[in-house]
């Protein structure tokens, strides 16, 4: 098998085959910095492995390359490895958490673990010596530790326990290097010993908890915790700076008395610093502290020696190469491994440090010096920025962290740290000679593109965080918009001889967050025109030839939704002789407006991949593509994808995938539309994806033509009862469009007037507000009237069953829904339930939202209830019957 004939290295030996999917991931910047960063081969290969957000990194240094482990749809929560650096276990937490064991060599999934801790994932994992036990410990507030043999097919753990709340949160457990039937872990507060038997398993019991009545000093919190190589002592560090010495204090031989009988008996302060990590390398105990310092000790804690570097942050992780070859005889290493001569020298042996402020750096013994492998943002990104000219990405942090890469080389060319506030948003101007940069104070910096330097002086008019920014087409303005939602405009001047920027004017423009602001050009001219959009539904246009200092012109301002929330904002490409824009809402809904009337020409179902569309672009073209075709990239909450313009509802033209669990950011797209790039905020970690057009249109052309792919979203598709009752409600629509009681000769058609629709819609379960009744007769009516100049005034099936799927709710009318309505309208009895009045409902109808008269009320409930005499629609109501006017 693959696995079997794996070698170290042969990941980055073979041929990278092309993939199949229309987004794959490409590279990765940034990684996990909770977590640890493993040395997986040191010397002429430098390989480090480590977490970013869902994805495990290979990340050859030297030859610039990365393989990625894909498999976990959730943020990974812990890892480990084996000691000799094959088997990699992974595990994340959230819904349908995962264990996976991977093979580090050929980086395939060799054993999977569903549903381990179903209910809070897992929180810490270890692998033991001997490669055949995982030890994990959940993360709910119960945890539940687990020893599961993953070379086994079970998928149940061996034995599993649970802890009381009371031991505090174990964040950290590993195994008895000799002898893999015992564990150890601990919380801030408390260490608990493990011992486990096939058969039942040992109850295992806290260590005393230390306090200052037990060693008469401070003990701090506990970090990490590892068995002493002389197998009969543990040893935890502290926040203190001291190593707690566990020992065996029952005489008796019986091996599972072993947990019951370890107890504290020493407190060893071994430096003021606090310890975050401890590790046992063959005949020494190693040490990392907050001040980036590591030591080593002999097996008498003695110091031998230590490693300090300036610049060097609190360290997260160290992890040792593998045991350099050669004989035994050959090592520095002392053959008494409880030895107490501090002469002991320490494993020559390089080391890789992870730090907490995100930085990797690789020590290698007998150099004074170390080399900085990996300087990544510690704390969120949230600002991406293409250049439009060049293969160049701009990425922002909170931390201040300013970074251009060589997206095509892959390596880093310039950055510039702001320590005043973080970056919240960065864009290029149009000809790449500027990058703006946004931030969190509400100050805005002008960049020159390439070396970063400030162009001007800094622009501080906002007074929130900057949000969004956008340049016009000819770089003469730059709109921004904050959080305190408003809309400011710079404008380019001359002055003392050369181009700088001033503010020309700002207005608190809507009420509600803003989504997205955005320049284009005027229809008749040359003129850039200026939108904004916000959550308070309005679209506003600006009057930027009428605008002058301090007095920012509104042009227009349109309501664009009824009840759903505008997410994003993209002007649509001109694939018609109308032109349009282009929105998407928090009910999956896309919709087109025109761009002069603003009038809503199409709704239009949007992708449907968990949450809502946040971020859209249009992918640009390159000279090879077809100028026909045309993409649109877009971010959700956790996901990127593309989706095959012109939009038309078919789910077959859209592709998505995770790229961020825990909530993407941000999105931008190469000026070549080759790559696209997306920002994971809080995971610290920016993805690149390669663009694969033709696996998309592939998609689509496998997913059916014309109305096939519409068909299969009806219930039950085109044999279905459904279907069966709309074409008998369609054809029923006919017959009451010509009378129901006509003697004249019925017109066969394959049509139904435009009138009719709303009543079909209705048969058929959805139930549309006025104004959307409108919009849908408009998109029919005025179809064709750009084309022709005449309107459309009858639809056919296969129109309708378009309008109806685009139209309707993504996903249907949920009880649930109408609960949260009553919810919301209604008020607490003496019981504690939910209750709502009928006169107050009744007098909610008649006067809130597309109010109802009082004789349209008593019709649509008497004809709910078939209490209406015979008579038709004009008919008057039977009052004598308890139902009709008396239900109001």
């Amino acid at each position: 098998s693959l696995v079997w004939a794996a070698t170290p290295g042969m990941l980055f030996q073979e041929d990278k085959q092309p993939s199949p999917h229309p987004l794959s991931l490409s590279w990765v910047l940034g990684y996990n910095s909770s977590l640890g960063v493993h040395s997986l081969m040191d010397g002429e290969d430098q390989v480090l492995l480590y977490v970013s957000s869902h994805t495990v990194v290979i990340h050859d240094i030297v030859g610039n390359r990365q393989h990625h482990l894909q498999g976990h749809t959730n943020v990974i929560s812990c890892l480990c490895v084996s000691e000799d650096r094959r088997w990699v276990a992974t595990a994340d937490r959230g819904p349908a958490a995962l264990i996976i064991v991977w093979d580090s060599f050929s980086g395939i999934p060799v054993c999977t673990i569903f549903e381990s801790h179903p209910e809070d994932g897992v929180g810490a994992i270890a692998i033991s010596q001997d490669n055949k036990y995982l030890a994990t410990i959940s993360t709910g507030r119960v945890q539940r530790v687990c020893v599961w043999k993953w070379t086994s097919p079970t998928e149940k753990p061996l034995c599993s326990t649970e802890l009381r709340p009371d031991f505090g949160y174990q964040d950290y457990v590993i195994f008895n290097p000799q002898n893999p039937h015992e564990f150890v872990s601990n919380s801030q507060t408390r260490v608990i010993f493990y011992l486990w038997v096939r058969a039942t398993p040992q109850d295992d019991l806290p260590a005393s908890p230390l306090s200052l009545q037990t060693f008469s000093s401070l003990v701090g919190h506990f970090s990490q915790s590892v068995f002493h190589f002389n197998n009969s002592q543990a040893l935890t560090g502290t926040s203190a700076g001291k190593l707690v010495v566990w020992d065996r204090v029952d005489t008796s031989k019986e091996p599972r008395t072993k947990p019951h009988s370890m107890r504290a008996t020493n407190l060893v302060p071994v430096q003021k610093e606090g310890l975050t990590v401890l590790k046992v390398l063959e005949s020494c105990i190693v040490t990392g502290d907050v001040e980036g310092q590591v030591k080593f000790y002999n097996g008498q804690l003695q110091f031998l020696t230590c490693h300090s570097h300036s610049g060097v942050g609190p360290i997260r992780s160290i992890s040792f190469s593998k045991t350099p070859p050669g004989p035994p005889s050959a090592s520095p290493v002392t053959s008494q491994p409880d030895s107490s001569n501090s002469a002991s020298l320490p494993p020559n042996r390089n080391f890789i440090l992870s730090t907490s402020d995100a930085t990797v750096v690789r020590v290698a013994t007998g150099r004074i010096s170390v080399d900085k492998v990996m300087a990544e943002a510690k704390r969120a990104v949230r600002a991406l920025a293409c250049h439009p000219r060049r293969e160049l990405l701009a990425l922002g942090s909170h931390c201040g962290l300013l970074k251009v890469w060589d997206y095509q080389h892959n390596k880093y060319l310039v950055s510039r740290v702001f320590t005043q506030a973080g970056i919240q948003c960065l864009a290029y101007d149009p000809e790449g000679y500027f990058l703006a940069a946004g931030f969190t104070d509400g100050s805005v910096y002008i960049l020159d593109a390439i070396s970063l330097q400030s162009s001007c002086k800094e622009l501080k008019f906002s007074h929130g965080a900057v949000t969004h920014l956008s340049f016009s087409h000819d770089s003469e303005y730059l709109a921004t918009a904050d959080e305190k939602h408003s809309v400011i405009v710079y404008k380019r001047v001359l002055q003392d001889g050369s181009r700088c920027w001033e503010y020309l004017a700002g207005l608190y423009s809507h009420y509600k967050p803003i989504r997205s602001i955005l320049f284009g050009l005027q229809l008749d001219s040359k003129e850039p025109r200026l939108l904004s959009l916000g959550e308070d539904r309005l679209l506003v246009e600006y009057d930027l030839k009428s605008s002058s200092k301090d007095n920012l012109v509104v042009s227009h301002r349109d309501r664009v939704e009824q009840v759903a929330v505008p997410l994003c904002l993209a002007w649509y490409p001109q694939l018609s002789t109308e032109s349009f824009i282009l929105t998407a809402n928090n009910c999956y809904k896309m919709k087109l407006y025109n761009t002069t009337t603003k009038m809503c020409r199409k709704t239009l179902l949007g992708p449907t991949y968990g949450s809502p569309l946040e971020k859209i672009q249009i992918l640009p073209t390159t000279k090879t593509t077809d100028p026909q075709k045309h993409y649109l990239v877009y971010i959700t909450k956790d996901k990127v994808g593309l989706q095959i313009l012109p939009v038309d509802g078919n789910p077959h033209k859209s592709s998505a995938f995770i790229c961020h669990p825990d909530g993407a950011s941000d999105l931008a797209s190469s000026y070549d539309g080759r790559y696209v790039f997306t920002a994971g905020g809080d995971d610290c970690t920016v993805m690149k994806w390669e663009v694969n057009l033709n696996a998309l249109d592939a998609a689509a052309a496998l997913g059916g033509e014309d109305l096939i792919p519409f068909y299969n979203l009806l219930d039950g598709g085109r044999e279905g009862k459904f279907f069966k009752e709309l074409e008998d409600y369609f054809y029923y629509a006919q017959l009451h469009s010509q009378g129901i009681d006509t003697p004249e000769p019925r017109q066969v058609s394959t049509h139904i007037p435009l009138e009719e629709i709303p009543s079909v819609m209705r048969a058929m379960g959805f139930y549309p507000s006025e104004e959307k009744i409108e919009e849908m007769i408009n998109e029919v009516k005025f179809s064709k009237f750009v084309d022709t100049g005449e309107q459309v005034t009858e639809i056919n099936l296969g129109d309708f069953i378009k309008l109806y799927i685009n139209h309707r709710p993504a996903f249907g009318l949920s009880m649930k829904r109408i609960r949260q309505a009553f919810q919301v309208l209604g008020y607490d009895n003496e019981k504690g339930d939910k209750v709502i009045d009928r006169g107050d409902l009744m007098s909610l109808l008649m006067s809130r939202g597309e109010h109802m008269t009082e004789a349209e009320l008593a019709w649509c409930l008497s004809t709910l209830l078939g209490r209406r005499s015979a008579g038709g629609e004009g008919s008057s109501l039977d009052t004598h019957h308890p139902s009709g006017m008396a239900l109001i």
